[in-house]
């Protein structure tokens, strides 16, 4: 997608609606706020959008035909549809597979849409290795990601103090961030994140993600478009690169080297950035290593280093490398498999200058990422990494 640097792809609007825990809400009441709003804050018609791309909703598991349920509940009629499976990827892979089905004429204007409510109703079931291997032994993801930092401890040390700064400078970001989930918009020490209980030790309560309800939509078009209908801001993308099952063979001895050491430095290359042209990071957050290992193998720091990187290095609002601004999905809430479009939307309104009290000074760039599913006696099965640029 070496055509993203032309700039001629536009995000032209971004809408998050409120996270909430146990809403009662459905995965298509979510969704058709979120597309209300999106329809309302760029002034497009809803006649006019063509593309949809949708994630799938843990809410609505099994559903065959979940995009055209979608597009019907919403009253949308498109020329091009998508659905991907990707967890945590699929919302900003969504995007560059919209600005694909653009460039290649099969649309105009897209709208991605994530929607979500596992915390009011659980339906998913996961076969293979999960129901054969994983579940009759209760080994689920904080099971998972605490073997995923004893490896990463019985090589480098346990990066607590990093993982503390974390858990802090993204929990500020959530106090101002008004549609953070309420049941986590409570200020936060480094002394009560290391007292936390253990879940699966290593890893303490605050490391981990808490399930919620939520939405979120993007509507991208040609730059030629959205000037034509008179936008003034929009953001490029300009770089996106991903990965799905990391290593099949396991040929790497190293179980903490994941997909970002490909995905992230060939993304920061195809837009033509360093590590320290970076403006802002908005890496997906479920647990706390997996910042840890970004960190390192995008780029930004050598390998076990990450800890020491955070602790000299100002990751605030006014800092050097702002990280997850609006509290993350930690620190702001994981509405299930829309979970990818807070850390997506966060980014997005930076660099359309509507982030409010958290607003950036330089917000001319970001780099966003995703993680889907955690494989068996591995780690995650897919990493990816969108670059995006503010245009006008």
């Amino acid at each position: 997608m070496e055509w993203l640097q032309d700039r001629d792809i536009a995000i032209v609007g971004c809408v998050q609606t409120k996270l909430a825990k146990r809403s009662g809400k459905t995965a298509l009441e979510l969704g058709g706020e979120a597309l209300a709003a999106l329809i309302e804050q760029t002034g497009v018609e809803r006649d006019r959008i063509d593309g949809f791309a949708s994630t799938l909703a843990n809410a609505e598991a099994g559903n065959a035909f979940w995009t055209s349920v979608v597009c019907e509940t919403l009253g949308l009629s498109v020329k091009w549809a998508q659905v991907s499976d990707i967890g945590g990827c699929s919302v900003a892979g969504n995007i560059a597979r919209a600005a694909a089905a653009i460039h290649s004429g099969l649309c105009e204007v897209a709208v991605c849409l994530a929607a979500d409510a596992p915390s009011t109703r659980f339906t998913t079931v996961q076969s293979g290795y999960r129901q054969e291997f994983c579940d009759p032994f209760g080994y689920g993801l904080p099971v998972s990601f605490g073997l995923l930092s004893s490896a990463y401890a019985a090589r480098y040390g346990l990066p607590e103090r990093g993982m503390a700064k974390l858990a802090v400078t993204q929990r500020a970001g959530a106090l101002l961030n008004d549609l953070a989930c309420e049941a986590l918009r409570t200020p936060l020490s480094e002394d009560e994140y290391l007292a936390s209980r253990m879940i699966s030790e290593p890893l303490r309560l605050l490391d981990c993600v808490m399930r919620c309800d939520g939405a979120n939509a993007f509507m991208v078009m040609s730059t030629k478009m959205a000037r034509s209908l008179g936008m003034k801001q929009f953001v490029h993308p300009v770089a996106y690169r991903e990965r799905l099952n990391f290593d099949p063979r396991g040929e790497i001895d190293d179980i903490t080297v994941t997909g970002f050491s490909e995905v992230g430095p060939a993304c920061l290359k195809a837009a033509g950035w360093r590590p320290s042209d970076v403006q802002s990071f908005h890496p997906y957050d479920d647990f706390y290593i997996a910042l840890i290992l970004q960190l390192e193998q995008i780029g930004f720091c050598g390998t076990g280093q990450a800890e020491s990187f955070i602790l000299d290095t100002d990751i605030g609002l006014r800092g050097t490398l702002p990280i997850n601004t609006g509290g993350g999905q930690i620190s702001a809430g994981q509405p299930g498999l829309a979970g990818g479009g807070v850390n997506l939307y966060e980014a997005v309104a930076q660099l359309l200058g509507r982030a409010g009290p958290r607003q950036l000074r330089s917000a001319q760039n970001a780099l966003v990422t995703g993680i889907g599913v955690l494989q068996y006696a591995r780690n995650w099965g897919c990493s990816s990494a969108l670059a995006l640029e503010a245009g006008a």
